[in-house]
């Protein structure tokens, strides 16, 4: 819930208020940026937000609960805001911003919408567009490994092992006989070839056989 300032309500009840959005960036090596949709450049949170950045407000979608919301920026791509090189240095990845709504006659008298992390950056052309994820988007990343009968392994990295050169074109399709039957590799195959899975329901005890609770592989 959101608490607006008495002085910014009343302003607002009365028609004084001039309100505008103004975004103040923080990079994760502590550089701190400011924006606004103002024709002027304004002073929030002690940073000043200028207004010749282009930043405007892109789709947004909001959630109540555990979903995550989103939202995303756009704006220009310039040497006194942000640069080309610093986009693909990666200096913005996970950076934090606050969305505040500002008089602009009185810039003291605000309230934040949302805070918010920038999850990706792209250039479009001489902007930019900037997908931000709310606060509780983390809790929908995955953590972990998935189990599965497939290999979540790339071909020839570290928990592979293959050796590229032995097997040059080669392409892996992630299953337990590839593995073993084209690369000899079953001793570092990550992923489970016995698993159950949607068949194990349906599958019948094998007859004439041993069934003893092993692998039907």
């Amino acid at each position: 819930m959101r608490t607006i300032p008495t002085g910014l309500a009343a302003r607002i009840e009365s028609g004084a208020a001039r309100l505008c959005h103004a975004w103040v960036l923080r990079r994760t090596d502590g550089a701190v940026l400011g924006f606004t949709d103002h024709d002027q450049d304004l002073v929030v949170e002690g940073v000043a937000c200028r207004a010749a950045s282009g930043w405007t407000a892109g789709a947004a979608d909001s959630a109540v609960g555990l979903s995550a919301g989103s939202a995303a920026v756009a704006g220009g791509l310039d040497d006194t805001a942000i640069t080309e090189a610093e986009v693909e240095a990666g200096l913005y990845d996970e950076a934090s911003v606050a969305l505040w709504r500002v008089d602009w006659a009185r810039p003291d008298l605000k309230v934040r919408l949302w805070t918010a992390t920038l999850g990706r950056i792209r250039r479009e052309g001489v902007g930019f567009t900037a997908e931000l994820d709310g606060p509780l988007a983390p809790l929908e990343r995955v953590v972990g490994r998935t189990y599965g009968r497939d290999c979540d392994a790339l071909l020839g990295d570290g928990r592979c092992r293959v050796d590229l050169e032995a097997f040059p074109g080669a392409v892996c399709d992630k299953r337990w006989s590839t593995c073993v039957g084209v690369f000899a590799n079953g001793a570092n195959f990550q992923g489970f070839p016995d698993i159950p899975g949607d068949d194990f329901l349906t599958a019948a005890p094998v007859e004439g056989g041993r069934n003893d609770g092993g692998s039907r592989r």
